[in-house]
């Protein structure tokens, strides 16, 4: 394929991905909680790629022995940041969640320190500095609606430090031996497995015999194109190398943003372009430079 070919396909990813985040907003906005939410966008993925696997001739056993990694997998990828986030979705602006979920890759550079699979250099610090400040300008009582609301800036925060300890946990001890599909789709089923009775215990349940409304088709939307995307993700990262796919998260925070725009009206103060500007500039600079 050219090069051509491989920036639309990472544009149509990173567009549907965006879509996502106001997709959320729209499947809060009648008080539906998280672990509801989360049991059904897992159970939706496990099954659409449970389909795509078998249809691709791939294998979906989940061995006993790599049952520990897909928990980790899902707890870290889904269930503990999903959680926070939805909460966090339901009182911040959805532009704003796409915002700070674009932190990942700066949250990821102390980490990576520390788990010893990158290198110190200044440019990079610069770039954590850039992402912290947009943070801070975010957190203003003049940049958000309501300045209320910033309070739930630290709770939307924790999706990206989950995200970027997955990465890590990822960089550091592999896949252990399976694809990323196989991976997605194992921390699916498993998260789906643990995410039921959290449901139905803490009174969180959807039951789906309801008459069915923008949320209901929300959440459904969004578990489809979720799994999509990270699947059509997957198989640009085999072909076109990690360093030229890694470039989805501009266009996913960009979208995001957009979409939050078009679809729920939402619009910014100059403190929150501002923002914006300070982390894609600090995403940018904290990006790994080495070849694919």
């Amino acid at each position: 394929m050219s090069p051509l070919q491989f920036s639309a396909i990472l544009l149509a990813i990173g567009t549907g991905w965006g879509l996502t985040q106001p997709l959320a907003k729209i499947a809060v906005s009648e008080g539906y909680q998280p672990l509801g939410l989360i049991f059904w966008q897992m159970l939706i993925g496990a099954v659409f790629l449970f389909v795509l696997r078998l249809l691709t001739g791939k294998s979906v056993a989940l061995p006993r022995d790599k049952l520990w990694f897909f928990l980790l997998i899902a707890a870290l990828g889904t269930l503990i940041p999903n959680s926070f986030s939805y909460r966090a979705a339901a009182e911040l602006p959805s532009g704003v969640m796409s915002i700070v979920i674009s932190l990942v890759p700066i949250v990821a550079f102390p980490m990576a320190l520390l788990f010893g699979v990158d290198r110190f250099n200044w440019p990079r610090l610069i770039g954590l500095l850039a992402g912290l400040a947009g943070v801070v300008i975010l957190s203003e009582p003049a940049a958000l609606p309501d300045p209320a609301m910033a309070f739930w800036l630290p709770i939307a925060v924790i999706a990206p430090v989950c995200y970027a300890l997955e990465g890590n946990v990822v960089a550091k001890w592999g896949m252990q031996g399976l694809g990323a599909g196989h991976v997605l789709y194992g921390a699916s089923v498993v998260g789906t497995i643990l995410a039921l009775p959290l449901a139905l215990a803490s009174g969180q349940f959807i039951d789906p015999r309801t008459e069915w409304n923008a949320p209901e088709f929300a959440l459904v939307l969004s578990s489809i194109i979720h799994a999509s995307v990270y699947t059509a993700y997957v198989w640009l990262v085999s072909r076109a190398g990690a360093v030229f796919a890694a470039q989805v998260s501009y266009v996913v925070t960009g979208t995001g943003v957009l979409w939050a725009m078009l679809l729920l009206s939402e619009r910014y103060s100059l403190w929150v372009w501002a923002a914006l500007a300070l982390i894609l500039t600090g995403m940018t600079l904290v990006r790994p430079r080495q070849s694919s």
